[in-house]
């Protein structure tokens, strides 16, 4: 648009030009057109000279603008990109107030690119030192007890053998666990979807954590409504284990309700305590990956902070979804919802994953 406006006002200043200047030179000096000869006469070569000049330094104006309001922002990004390639990934490019639309929308994309780059970076890094965190416990135990009985420190028995069990358990589990999160990252935690009975799949896991939910002093409450719902057993199976135990670690002894069942066309999964709950502001959170709130989720409580991940990752690849809210009861609320019918899912789905965080 800027070069067709220079075009267009470069040839009207020649086609009025003309006209202006031969009708002033028909007034003041018409004796100079009274002439047979093509020969160019002084003023003529003078009015050329001056508009080529007018115009070649209009055009040289107009092309010097566009020039910086492209090449800024070009030269800008090229040289971030270097800089991202060297390592800097706080790279950031400029655009400047008066660069073009493309070249501004250009600017924005990179640093977008470059944000998240450097997001996934961290991500990356704090993973990295979370597993290596939540590996290094049990794996230092198992040593030291080995190297105890090995040593003759310790006396093989049932008991010895049973913690080095307990600890080989805790380590299978959170491989088991970083597997799924894995897989819902790269897009290939695939569901087996099959009509099942809701209710019933939900009775199976709670007849079987009943007894350690009475050690913890808490008693589960069913409400099963008659529900055929479509979705994965194995996986509600595993979700539903994930919030019993996660209520038996942290909820106050009392009442944990279970609710089960389809609504509008939505299946429903709700595991509710009495306390102490999560703050709102933290609720958001819940669902990140070794992402613990500092009041009640310790490594003490033996957990690893990837529960809560999991069942999240489990509702997206049903291609639903994971809230956390205040219970009726007085604490906190869990809640699974996902689309009923038999083609929820036929193709892995890719979810973005959680930004995980480190454990305070």
């Amino acid at each position: 648009m800027s070069m067709t406006m220079v075009a267009f006002w470069l040839t009207a200043m020649v086609i009025g030009g003309s006209f202006a200047f031969y009708y002033l030179m028909s007034k003041f000096q018409p004796w100079v057109l009274e002439t047979e000869s093509w020969e160019l006469t002084p003023p003529e070569i003078a009015w050329m000279i001056v508009t080529t000049v007018a115009a070649m330094s209009g055009a040289a104006w107009v092309a010097a603008r566009l020039a910086r309001r492209i090449l800024v922002p070009l030269n800008s990004v090229a040289e971030c990109i270097q800089r991202v390639a060297a390592g800097d990934l706080g790279a950031r490019a400029v655009g400047g107030d008066l660069s073009l639309g493309e070249a501004s929308r250009l600017v924005e994309d990179f640093n977008s690119m470059a944000d998240q780059l450097e997001r996934v970076t961290q991500e990356k890094a704090q993973w990295n030192a979370a597993i290596a965190h939540e590996l290094r416990t049990p794996v230092t135990i198992l040593r030291g007890r080995l190297q105890g009985l090995a040593d003759g420190v310790f006396e093989p028995s049932e008991e010895q053998f049973r913690k080095l069990l307990t600890q080989v358990e805790g380590l299978t589990r959170l491989i088991e666990d970083l597997r799924t999160l894995g897989l819902s990252e790269s897009g290939h935690l695939l569901m087996h979807i099959v009509e099942t009975d809701l209710g019933e799949e939900v009775r199976q896991v709670t007849d079987v954590y009943e007894h350690a939910m009475r050690a913890a002093g808490q008693r589960i409450e069913l409400d099963l409504p008659p529900a055929r719902a479509h979705c994965d057993p194995v996986r509600i199976r595993q979700v539903l284990l994930a919030l019993l135990e996660n209520a038996c670690k942290y909820a106050v002894p009392g009442v944990v309700r279970v609710h089960a069942g389809v609504s509008g066309g939505s299946c429903v999964l709700r595991v509710e305590d009495e306390g102490p709950g999560v703050p709102a502001a933290a609720a958001q959170r819940v669902f990140d990956a070794f992402w613990r709130a500092e009041s009640s989720r310790s490594r003490d409580g033996g957990g690893t902070g990837l529960g809560l991940a999991v069942v999240g990752a489990i509702a997206r690849a049903h291609r639903g979804q994971a809230v956390c809210v205040p219970s009726p009861l007085g604490g906190t609320a869990i809640e699974l919802t996902w689309p009923n019918g038999p083609a929820v899912l036929t193709t892995p789905v890719q979810m973005p994953m959680p930004s995980p965080a480190p454990s305070a």
